[in-house]
């Protein structure tokens, strides 16, 4: 990804009832595919009220969630509601629905031949259509617990100089605290599965997906072999750090139709192909962590030829190095 010049920042959003189901095999956050598709909106919406911007990036820092599912236990369950009667009078079934509540900062790097007076213009009305669309599912509503003047978009023009864009930099990581951004560790699932194939020469790369995703509880026993042995239960985590596992966009189980031969296509105008998701390993990291703004933004990086339609982050390009 190259260099960032201007970012469009939404700080300290309050989202009620979002998709809590960000996959078939996941639940938690919201997919960042769901907000790659609103930053699309967005744009749309824009360009048809006359402005004209071209947003690439975008990133999400998630300062609070209330998930509506029970608390304690082993299992967990939404909180669903009950439909209304069907046309019978019969009791309607249940459609399965997760919810979250999200307090969120969204930050988009954002292109525009508008003059730098007109930037502040430009902010406030995204902020205004923001405010009556739709984020991963959720409704945009007055955040009571954030005074009103942290809650104004903003333009950031990041300066070419090393040195103060480090600074302007610094200055956006405080008023993003506290909060976690989501980040891709496709390095990690890569390291760990050839681990786990040292182990086990058929170990495959779901293996060690699912491996990372779960908290590995062994037994060891302390003093062994005197007379104050007892066994303690630890928990084994091969890299340090927040992780999760998450979507990362579709790929191909099917050729290309031409437009209009698939019945019942959203959009007879269009080719289509059957998919399915595509996972890997994310982690949450506080903004005060990283080094640029690039760290914390996602990217559509489509392979068409593969038939690979997912998105990307560069973070794990730092921090692997590192």
């Amino acid at each position: 990804m190259s260099e960032v010049k201007n970012l469009l920042i939404l700080p300290r959003l309050r989202v009620q009832n979002a998709n809590a189901i960000s996959s078939p095999m996941t639940w938690g956050f919201p997919a960042m595919s769901a907000f790659v598709g609103l930053m699309h909106a967005l744009e749309r919406k824009l360009y048809a009220a006359g402005i004209n911007v071209s947003l690439g990036n975008v990133g999400v820092i998630c300062h609070d969630f209330d998930a509506q599912a029970t608390e304690g236990g082993y299992i967990r369950g939404f909180h669903l509601t009950r439909n209304p009667v069907d046309k019978t009078g019969g009791t309607a079934a249940i459609v399965e629905e997760g919810r979250i509540h999200l307090d969120i900062t969204l930050i988009f790097t954002i292109d525009s031949a508008a003059s730098e007076s007109e930037h502040e213009y430009i902010a406030e009305k995204i902020g205004e259509i923001v405010s009556g669309m739709r984020v991963a599912g959720g409704s945009v509503i007055p955040n009571r617990s954030v005074p009103s003047h942290k809650q104004r978009p903003q333009w950031v023009a990041l300066d070419d100089n090393e040195e103060k864009r480090q600074k302007q930099f610094a200055k956006l990581k405080r008023r993003w605290l506290p909060g976690f951004a989501l980040t891709l560790r496709d390095d990690y699932l890569t390291e760990h599965h050839q681990t786990l194939q040292q182990q086990n020469p058929e170990a495959s790369l779901l293996d060690a997906w699912l491996d990372l995703s779960r908290l590995n509880h062994y037994c060891v026993l302390e003093n062994e072999g005197q007379s104050n042995e007892k066994p303690v239960w630890q928990v084994q985590r091969p890299y340090r750090g927040w992780l999760v596992p998450i979507p990362v966009g579709y790929g191909a189980i099917s050729d290309l139709f031409p437009p209009g031969e698939v019945a019942n296509a959203r959009d007879a105008q269009t080719q289509f192909r059957f998919v399915e998701s595509v996972y890997s390993i994310g982690e949450w990291v506080s903004p005060h962590r990283m080094k640029q703004p690039e760290d914390l933004l996602w990217y559509v990086d489509n392979d068409e030829e593969a038939g690979l339609y997912r998105l990307n982050n560069d973070y794990h390009l730092r921090a692997s190095a590192q």
